[in-house]
């Protein structure tokens, strides 16, 4: 038998009738059996103080990029899912940036079939076109019968209006989600940094705040024209939270969110050309992250995600101009999270309750009889984020080798639990 108790949690999980209670949380084979005050127990159960710690349901990861299929030397699928249980996240919506994409149902069954039982839930996302080429649609019916939660065709906008058009007609027939990633590449250009006085300070060519509002303006116009649901990934300006906040309002059946970096790191970070900072879609100005933070606050942003984002060290350090997109996030995320200012009940609402509703899977709720889906994390706990903890097999991150405060103690779930 496997036993686990945990002492002194305090507990959140909004759609429980133990939120915000301290209280002890026995877990027996992958199930919560007991929930109360001084539960007492045997020599064979691990028992983990929980004191000052919070217990919420395991967080979900909307937006994570591994290597495998193809580029597993960046990131394979099972230190993936180590990287993402260290950070808390017990599920996670894998993006289909692989070699070859996730556009057909073989490589959905290659990565459900090598993560089954994992103490990380993989959920693969399918592109919306063969190849994320924008030409012609995938299958997307046949991905969804064989497990796919929604569609992207990752960090390629869909610049073809019809074919966005007809994805989201085609995906409303079996209530599928197709997700935005809003760019317009020909406003966009050849941009390495957000456009604006930084940009010309630095004399680096400039990616404007318009190439992704135009993007995000249409989609919701092809959105209320077909009646049909829409996602939209890693918003990061402030136009971008204003028009997804109209069209809420409007009724339209929109959700969006926003990369934990955006909340915390600004174009300003970029002074020194240090390509851990070369993020898409790029860093912003100050006024734009308070807009999203002031966007996840009142509910315009639904969620928030680490866009975690795996390179070789030869991808990035090399200059600004020529560096690949992205830094690792899953492991930090957490800390960034408080870091940026949202409180625990934040956190637990936009990284475990939210995301899971935006793709339509089963809310995860802590109740005596529920399968145990759990991650216990610290605020308080201050740590090193450095090449002995890092669990990703990159370390393209801004936050190497720096404190960090916020962690992730223990995770459970699918029978498994490990301890951090």
């Amino acid at each position: 038998m496997n036993k686990v108790l945990l002492k002194s949690v305090f507990i959140l999980s909004p759609n429980s009738k133990y939120h915000e209670q301290v209280a002890d949380v026995l877990v027996v084979d992958g199930q919560i059996l007991k929930i109360g005050q001084a539960i007492k127990t045997d020599e064979h159960t691990q028992v983990i103080d929980g004191r000052g710690k919070f217990l919420s349901p395991g967080f979900f990861d909307l937006n994570v990029n591994f290597g495998e299929p193809g580029l597993e030397t960046k990131e394979d699928l099972m230190t993936g899912c180590m990287t993402a249980a260290a950070g808390g996240f017990t599920g996670l919506a894998l993006m289909p940036n692989t070699q070859p994409p996730i556009h057909t149902k073989s490589e959905v069954v290659y990565i459900r079939s090598k993560t089954k039982n994992n103490v990380v839930d993989v959920h693969p996302l399918g592109c919306i076109s063969h190849y994320r080429e924008g030409k012609e649609l995938a299958e997307l019916f046949d991905m969804h019968q064989t497990g796919v939660i929604a569609f992207t065709d990752g960090t390629k906008s869909v610049s073809d209006a019809g074919l966005m058009s007809r994805a989201l007609l085609y995906a409303k027939g079996f209530n599928g989600l197709i997700f935005s990633f809003a760019e317009d590449t020909n406003i966009a250009g050849k941009g390495k940094m957000n456009e604006g006085v930084m940009s010309t300070f630095l004399g680096m060519k400039g990616n404007p705040t318009l190439a992704e509002e135009l993007m995000v303006s249409r989609d919701l116009y092809l959105a209320e024209y077909n009646e049909a649901r829409i996602h939209f990934s890693t918003i990061s300006t402030r136009k971008s939270v204003d028009l997804i906040r109209q069209a809420k309002k409007k009724g339209l059946q929109v959700t969006c969110d926003v990369a934990v970096h955006h909340l915390v790191f600004s174009e300003d970070d970029l002074l020194e050309f240090d390509s851990h900072y070369k993020v898409k879609p790029p860093l912003r100005t100050k006024e734009d992250q308070q807009e999203l933070f002031a966007g996840l606050c009142d509910g315009t942003i639904d969620a928030l995600v680490s866009q975690h984002t795996p390179h070789e060290i030869e991808f990035k350090k090399v200059e600004f101009e020529t560096a690949s997109y992205g830094s690792i996030g899953l492991q930090t995320s957490l800390s960034m999270a408080l870091r940026a200012g949202l409180s625990p009940e934040q956190v637990v609402e936009k990284m475990a309750i939210n995301p899971r509703k935006i793709v339509g899977l089963a809310c995860v709720k802590i109740e005596v009889g529920e399968t145990a889906n759990l991650t216990l994390f610290d605020t308080e706990e201050v740590w090193i984020f450095d090449a002995n903890t890092n669990r990703s097999k990159s370390a393209n991150s801004p936050l190497i080798g720096q404190r960090v405060k916020g962690k992730v103690n223990w995770v459970c779930n699918n029978n498994q639990h490990l301890e951090f």
